[in-house]
């Protein structure tokens, strides 16, 4: 009786979902998987950027990549965007990438609130909740560090990124790639 009540339940709400969106197409049916393991290669990913492009991670390969889950509702995740901004204008040159990715938001919405904050960072949507779930994102914001090779180096969920722990971060990361260098020399 008991299993049966629940699969009512669930029928129910997909029932009520598809009649108030009127489309199962788009939707996201699953929870965020596992968080990727550090040391582990990144899943690759297409995302529309504010522009309709697609920007993919494999076109950053080489780059230390900052992905950070985000949207505009989250006061953490719009707190850390100056420390983002900032270090992707001191560290891009050097190879350093933001690739910030809002979830779930209406793209004008998402593009005023940068426009508004002056952020030059790319700005990519995920629109159907895909990417993040790839990355095991249960809320916001949560922030992973790829290195060059596209292997995960960091993965911080929570916790405001700051200029100094990005810094911190990016140099860790190089340090660790110059040091497989001299190793394979």
């Amino acid at each position: 009786m008991r299993i049966c009540l629940g699969r009512m339940i669930l029928v129910g709400i997909m029932a009520l979902t598809v009649a108030v969106l009127g489309k199962t197409d788009s939707l996201v049916w699953g929870m965020a998987m596992r968080p990727p393991v550090v040391g582990m290669p990144a899943p690759g990913f297409s995302l529309p950027d504010l522009d309709g492009r697609p920007q993919s991670l494999s076109q950053y390969r080489g780059k230390i990549v900052l992905l950070n889950f985000w949207a505009t509702w989250c006061k953490p995740c719009t707190t850390e965007m100056p420390a983002m901004q900032a270090c992707y204008d001191k560290l891009r040159d050097e190879g350093f990438v933001v690739l910030a990715i809002d979830e779930l938001e209406d793209d004008h919405k998402v593009r005023e609130h940068i426009r508004a904050h002056g952020h030059t960072f790319p700005v990519l949507l995920d629109q159907d909740n895909r990417v993040a779930n790839q990355y095991g994102v249960f809320g916001l914001p949560v922030s992973v560090f790829v290195d060059e090779t596209g292997l995960i180096q960091e993965y911080v969920k929570g916790g405001l990124l700051t200029e100094q722990t990005i810094r911190e971060t990016v140099h860790r990361i190089k340090h660790r790639a110059d040091r497989r260098s001299a190793a394979l020399r």
